[in-house]
């Protein structure tokens, strides 16, 4: 399973970005699939996932503000970021839980203050 995820870029804190992880095949059924994300220094932390039957779930520090979604028509993941803060700073990596974990190269997302 291959994935590529775009989107990311250098936005002003309170800024908006969308990030986008498209398939190579039909993702209709990945158990789940979601975003991570990893800030210089840190572990690699959730930032939110989505089942094959539309259950979310969100880390806590992005509760109100990230929207997940899947197109299964168009292949593609979505993480729509909305007031977005420097400690959002991150690389942001998307993964298919299909089986086996699949992962997607990481988007970078840099939040100015």
């Amino acid at each position: 399973v291959q994935l590529q995820a775009s989107g990311g870029g250098l936005v002003q804190a309170g800024g908006f970005l969308r990030l986008s992880c498209a398939a190579f095949r039909s993702i209709f059924r990945f158990n789940v699939m979601g975003w991570y994300r990893q800030a210089p220094g840190n572990q690699r932390e959730l930032v939110a996932d989505i089942t094959m039957g539309g259950t979310t779930n969100y880390a806590d520090s992005v509760k109100g503000r990230f929207t997940i979604s899947r197109d299964n028509s168009k292949r593609t993941l979505y993480l729509q970021m909305n007031s977005l803060k420097p400690e959002d700073t991150a690389v942001y990596y998307c993964y298919a839980l299909y089986g086996s974990t699949y992962w997607g190269q990481g988007t970078l997302v840099t939040v100015s203050s």
